[in-house]
């Protein structure tokens, strides 16, 4: 078994289509065949597997690309048209889906309202409180999609920010990428999270289970990122994370104790109750604020980019619920742990058709 770090290098082989699509795309990539027109885009259910699939395969040029597809495909000008025409469809469906804008000071305060007692529409509320081994393992390969590039899409943004709002960015990067220690990079702790629970720890290992709902979550900061009108967004979408992420790691490290996890696992939500506290307020008031200070007409950016983020993480949250509560594994496909044999779903149930939509929530 390869270490951690021997995974990361290792480009992943092309996944599964879903649809038309997708299989435009992972033809064109992997076969030589004709892109996809744009014209493909119309019509596409904006959060189905089929589009963010899709999508989430042309983003992954800008990351670790894909085994055998050549490196120069990233800026293939029939790709980047096509990807223009999905990211629209996504986009114009989020503008219309998030709620009614608020200030800027509000959507900041309601991301640190904790409920009172137990929240039965919130993930690690119910891995804290009942979750099985199976769901929590099914949890953290779905979120290995994002934290094995931890904090790489939120590194777009640095180039295009200025002052206070860039060096307030660059210090909290400079904490998710291991302050100079290899070893400390959050994705690396990711990865050993992974290997402690007995899961690949391959980079793109587990996209073909993935939902979706979980690869939308992803798509949405690599839509961001990439593009300099939506910096605002991108600030926005980085400020919900880091200001929400600290009490919901302090419930994922309680519940991996619980369940007898060992300490990789468990370490890496530990590292981020404490860091997560410190970095909400720099977000907040250094990111947000040093943006807003010098680009103050980017304030209704900062809130889409709050909102969507929210949206999108409600929409996987009821997914994953849903499934759980039903007795059902989230994955679309059986995914195998690492050196086992054993394929990764809960042992009570069994899995829904591969072709099976997910309904919404966080």
């Amino acid at each position: 078994m390869p270490t951690p770090q021997e995974a990361r290098l290792s480009s992943p082989p092309l996944p599964a289509p879903r649809g038309a699509l997708s299989v435009g795309v992972v033809s064109a990539l992997g076969h030589g065949q004709p892109v996809p027109g744009p014209e493909w885009a119309a019509g596409a259910d904006p959060y189905g597997d089929d589009l963010q699939l899709a999508l989430y395969v042309l983003y992954e040029l800008h990351y670790q690309g894909f085994d055998a597809v050549d490196e120069e495909r990233e800026w293939d000008p029939d790709l980047l048209v096509l990807r223009r025409a999905l990211e629209q469809r996504f986009l114009t469906a989020l503008r219309a889906d998030v709620p009614r804008p608020v200030p800027l000071k509000q959507a900041l305060d309601d991301l640190q309202i904790e409920p009172v007692g137990h929240d039965d529409t919130s993930v690690s509320h119910y891995l804290q409180r009942e979750g099985e081994p199976g769901q929590l393992a099914e949890y953290a390969a779905l979120r290995s999609l994002y934290h094995l590039k931890e904090a790489d899409p939120h590194a777009w943004v640095i180039p295009r920010l200025h002052g206070r709002a860039k060096a307030a960015m660059v210090a909290v990067e400079y904490d998710e990428f291991g302050a100079g220690r290899p070893e400390e990079i959050h994705a690396r702790l990711y990865a050993d999270l992974m290997a402690d629970l007995g899961l690949e720890t391959a980079y793109g290992h587990y996209l073909d289970a993935a939902p979706a709902a979980a690869l939308a979550t992803v798509n949405l900061m690599s839509l961001f990122g990439l593009h300099r009108a939506l910096r605002g967004a991108l600030v926005g979408h980085f400020a919900a994370v880091e200001m929400t992420s600290s009490p919901g790691s302090r419930r994922l490290a309680k519940a991996l104790r619980r369940i007898g996890a060992g300490p990789a696992a468990i370490r890496f939500y530990d590292e981020h109750v404490e860091a997560d506290a410190v970095h909400e307020q720099v977000v907040r008031h250094d990111v947000v604020g040093g943006l807003l200070e010098s680009e103050p007409t980017l304030e209704p950016d900062v809130v889409f980019g709050v909102q969507a983020t929210t949206l999108l993480e409600d929409r996987l949250g009821a997914v994953l619920l849903t499934a759980w509560r039903d007795g059902h594994s989230v994955l679309r496909v059986p995914a195998r742990r690492s050196g086992q044999g054993q394929e990764l779903q809960p042992s009570t149930s069994a899995l829904p058709h591969p072709g099976q939509e997910g309904s919404p929530h966080e």
